[in-house]
């Protein structure tokens, strides 16, 4: 199973929801993690149209960063607000190396409704972690440990259930500037969804083309850069990078994005790639000349990537 972490920014909230009817033709595939960022009203009908088309999910009481960090409180009110008598779905709680039994039991006080399970995402080795465990479960079951490679150690896994491990790793290649990707136009990105079974987890996850970096802010660029997933012959998963041309300044992004969507659109026709919700936006986009906005560049991008590996598990 492929569990996509996305911070709950706009427009990876609106992938998740625009994608909802796809994800809900495979139930058994896909189970987005969200880390809540922000309590928009765009957070409440993402939670809404994955209940409403029985999507599993997993949502984050104590993200590590955006507005909500340190308001537990009010992701469980906003959860409990939109959920109704819904249960199919995991909170989850970041476990660093720093987390203790009073923490988790401030994070868990406030719960008063149902739901799946646990999902614990352990960004350090904890060594408490068995006790955070049984006091858990003195609520409800740990039902997915999610061992976030880069903050562990691949041995880690071992202290969990096997029918509770998911892999994640940052597997974006993230360049300082757009810019930078035209020297890289193709980068390495994944091939755990070959593997994740036989190296002893139930699932992978990743932060699919977006990357770990966290910002608030967005700043105009002086280029535009479309990251789109691709399957190589092997079935391995790779990412093209298309990237505008006229780079000097800021102005004129909207001409940049048509530079950029030009290169993605004629790669995809002169390669045959497969079409997706994702592609066949793009390539709509590129016919009628619209630049919808950065944001919305970031949403086609996950979109496609999220279809991209349900196609491949």
């Amino acid at each position: 199973m492929y569990y996509p972490y996305l911070r709950g920014k706009q427009f990876e909230l609106i992938a998740l929801r625009e994608l909802s009817g796809l994800m809900a033709e495979s139930p058994q595939k896909i189970s987005p993690i969200i880390e809540p960022v922000k309590n928009s009203s765009t957070l409440k009908t993402t939670i809404s149209e994955l209940i409403n088309k029985d999507i599993n999910f997993n949502i984050i009481l104590n993200p590590s960063v955006g507005d909500l960090t340190g308001s537990t409180a009010e992701i469980i009110e906003t959860v409990s607000g939109e959920i109704g008598d819904f249960t199919n779905f995991q909170l989850a709680i970041i476990i660093d190396s720093k987390i203790g039994i009073p923490a988790i039991e401030e994070i868990i006080q406030d719960i008063s409704f149902d739901f799946a399970g646990f999902s614990l995402i352990h960004f350090g080795v904890n060594n408490k972690v068995e006790e955070i465990t049984s006091t858990l479960e003195g609520i409800a079951p740990v039902i997915n440990n999610i061992v976030y490679f880069n903050k562990t150690s691949r041995r880690y896994y071992r202290n969990f259930p096997a029918d509770t491990r998911i892999g994640l790793d940052d597997y974006f290649n993230c360049l300082s500037k757009n810019s930078d990707y035209l020297s890289v136009p193709d980068s390495q990105f994944s091939e755990e969804h070959l593997f994740y079974k036989d190296d002893g987890y139930k699932g992978f996850s990743d932060f699919l083309t977006i990357g770990d970096n966290y910002s608030e802010t967005g700043f105009l660029p002086y280029a535009v850069a479309i990251h789109l997933s691709y399957i190589e012959d092997d079935n391995k998963i790779r990412i093209k990078h298309f990237v505008s041309d006229s780079n000097d300044d800021t102005s004129d992004i909207g001409g940049k994005f048509a530079e950029a969507i030009e290169k993605l659109v004629n790669w995809c026709n002169e390669n045959n790639i497969e079409e997706t919700i994702g592609i066949n936006q793009f390539k709509t986009l590129h016919d009628s000349g619209h630049f919808p906005g950065l944001g919305s560049i970031k949403k086609l991008s996950v979109m496609h990537h999220i279809e991209l590996v349900k196609k491949l598990i």
